[in-house]
């Protein structure tokens, strides 16, 4: 099972940019899904999460402008960014929670991270 992100790059504030991340392998189950960034000298922050029936959780910083979906067909989860910041310039990473098919348990798992620069 791989979680793998992409749709990151450069941007001018107060652009958009719309991240993916696809989950593959052998898969029974997804719970949670989860966006959290990364920027130069500070801790990973929780941007957005979403559950598997749909209920959404967003850091204050980016409610209104953020948006998190997903496409359970297909275990992939978005996340629609407006009206970007260059204070928001960090790397972008998905989180999963995931119950493989071989496996009873659920594990948490990482995308590798996509870099989100945003130019003042």
């Amino acid at each position: 099972v791989q979680l793998q992100a992409y749709g990151g790059g450069l941007v001018q504030a107060g652009g958009s940019l719309r991240l993916s991340c696809a989950a593959s392998g052998s898969i029974l189950s997804i719970d949670d899904m989860d966006w959290y960034r990364q920027a130069p000298g500070k801790q990973r922050e929780l941007v957005a999460a979403m559950t598997s029936g749909g209920s959404t959780n967003y850091a204050d910083s980016v409610k209104g402008r953020f948006t998190i979906s997903r496409d359970n067909a297909k275990n992939t989860v978005y996340l629609q960014m407006n009206s970007l910041k260059p204070e928001e310039t960090a790397v972008y990473y998905c989180n999963a929670e995931i119950i493989p098919r071989i496996s009873a348990r659920k594990y948490d798992y990482w995308g590798q991270g996509t870099q989100v620069t945003v130019s003042s």
